[in-house]
């Protein structure tokens, strides 16, 4: 199954597995001292409970200084914060990562443009973990 186009969803292809990518995506993450609040393995949680699932994992990530300021102008962001990046495998073998569009985010709580920058992030550590 490839990926479908979902409005404000970006799927990009990685050169690596799953864990692969995680790893990288950690990496980048501590490199740029963003803190990693929680790894969600959702096809480990699927296989505890004797469900098969494609390996799929999803890292929430963040940054008080960055997230902050978007909050204050825009409560309702906090609902999609902190940021997330979701690697997954679909049924041919192929490994995605998938985000929220920046662009998606500031026009869906209406945020102003020189906060963008805030939440852009999440495009340049995708960029890096797929590589």
């Amino acid at each position: 199954m490839a990926p479908h186009a979902v409005y404000g969803i970006v799927d990009k292809p990685s050169k690596h597995s799953v864990d692969e990518t995680v790893e990288k995506l950690k990496r980048a993450l501590e490199a740029k001292g963003v803190a990693i609040f929680a790894l969600v393995d959702h096809s480990g949680e699927a296989e505890k409970v004797g469900l098969q699932m494609r390996p799929t994992k999803l890292v929430i990530f963040g940054s008080p200084k960055a997230g902050t300021p978007l909050m204050l102008a825009a409560p309702s962001i906090a609902i999609d914060l902190p940021l997330k990046i979701l690697v997954w495998e679909d049924g041919n073998a192929k490994v995605w990562i998938s985000y929220n569009s920046a662009a998606y985010l500031q026009e869906r709580h209406g945020l102003p443009e020189e906060l963008l920058r805030n939440i852009a992030v999440v495009e340049t550590l995708a960029a890096v973990a797929a590589e």
